[in-house]
C-alpha cells in the first residue's frame, strides 16, 4: 500500500508539473502577444505621424485626401490601443472583484437589435451582411447594459472579422422563460475541434502568434466569458473548422418583478448615437477593411 500511495503521488506531481509547465509556456506567449499588440500600433502611429509631418514640409499646398487618409489611420490604432488597455484593466478588475454590474431592466431583444443593426453599415465595407431574428418580441430580464453591449459587440467582431468577403453573420435570440439565448453565428473560417476548450481561457490563443491572420489579443473572449457568469450565465461555442462558428449565451431573466431597483432601456448609453458609433470603432478597431 505504500509502493501504491508513492506511485499515486508521483503521478500526481507529474501532472502538476507539466500542467505548471503548460500555463506558463501560454503566459508566455500571451505577454509576447501582448507585445506585439502594443507595438504594432504605435509603430504605425509614428510612421503615419512622419508621413503627415514630410507632407507638410514639402508642399505649402495640403493634401487634404492623403492627410484624411493618415488621420483615419491614427484614430483607428488610437481606438486598437484603448480597446486593449480597456481589456487589461477591465480583466484586471474581475480577477480583483472590482468590477460592478449596474443592473437594468430592460427589453433584451431591443437591446440586442439596436447593437446588431448599429454595426450593419460599418461591416458593409467588409462585404458582410448581418441578419437579425428573433422568436419573441418582448423579452424582460435584468441586466448591466453596459456589459451586454460589450459582450455582442465582441461576439459580433469577431464573427466579422473571421468571415470572408461574402460571408454572413447571424444574430439569434430564443425565449426559454427562465432565460434568454443570445447566438450569433458566422459563415466563416470556423476554429479547429482541438481548440474549441481553450478559447476561451485567458492565456490560450485559437491562432498562433507567427500564423495568424488576424489582430487581436485572444483577451476579448476570455471578458465576455467573464462578463457572462458574473449575469449568472452560460457561454458556449459550436464550431467546425472550415463551417464557421456559433456562440451561445445563455443569461437568467432575473427578478424582474423589482421594477423599483432598477432603471430603464430609455436612459441607457445604448440610446446614445455618438457613444455606440465610438465602441463600435474601439471593439471593431483591429478589424482593417
Amino acid at each position: 500500500m505504500q509502493t501504491e500511495t508513492l506511485r499515486r503521488q508521483a503521478k500526481e506531481l507529474k501532472k502538476a508539473k507539466e500542467e505548471a509547465v503548460a500555463a506558463n509556456d501560454a503566459k508566455i506567449m500571451f505577454l509576447a502577444n501582448i507585445t506585439h499588440e502594443l507595438r504594432t500600433p504605435l509603430n504605425i502611429l509614428l510612421s503615419s505621424t512622419q508621413l503627415i509631418k514630410q507632407y507638410l514640409s514639402i508642399s505649402d499646398s495640403i493634401d487634404k485626401t492623403k492627410l484624411k487618409k493618415q488621420i483615419d489611420i491614427q484614430t483607428q490604432n488610437c481606438y486598437r490601443l484603448l480597446r486593449l488597455v480597456n481589456n487589461l484593466i477591465d480583466i484586471t478588475k474581475i480577477d480583483s472583484s472590482n468590477f460592478k454590474l449596474v443592473y437594468t431592466k430592460c427589453n433584451i431583444v431591443e437591446v440586442v437589435e439596436e447593437i446588431t443593426m448599429s454595426v450593419v453599415e460599418y461591416v458593409k465595407a467588409k462585404g458582410i451582411s448581418i441578419i437579425f431574428d428573433t422568436d419573441v418580441e418582448e423579452k424582460l430580464i435584468v441586466c448591466d447594459l453596459d456589459a451586454i453591449e460589450r459582450i455582442v459587440l465582441n461576439l459580433l467582431s469577431n464573427a466579422v472579422k473571421f468571415t470572408p468577403k461574402g460571408g454572413m453573420v447571424f444574430v439569434n435570440i430564443k425565449d426559454f422563460q427562465n432565460y434568454v439565448r443570445i447566438i450569433v453565428k458566422d459563415t466563416g473560417i470556423g476554429i479547429h475541434e482541438d481548440m474549441l476548450e481553450t478559447i476561451f481561457e485567458r492565456f490560450k490563443q485559437v491562432d498562433n502568434l507567427l500564423t495568424r491572420k488576424s489582430e487581436g489579443s485572444g483577451i476579448g473572449l476570455s471578458l465576455v466569458k467573464a462578463l457572462v457568469e458574473m449575469h449568472g450565465g452560460k457561454i458556449k461555442v459550436i464550431s467546425k473548422y472550415q463551417c464557421g462558428s456559433e456562440f451561445i449565451v445563455d443569461l437568467p431573466v432575473g427578478n424582474v418583478d423589482c421594477s423599483e431597483k432598477y432603471s430603464s432601456f430609455d436612459n441607457s448609453s445604448i440610446q446614445n448615437e455618438s457613444n455606440v458609433i465610438k465602441k463600435i470603432n474601439i471593439e471593431f478597431s483591429d478589424i482593417y477593411f
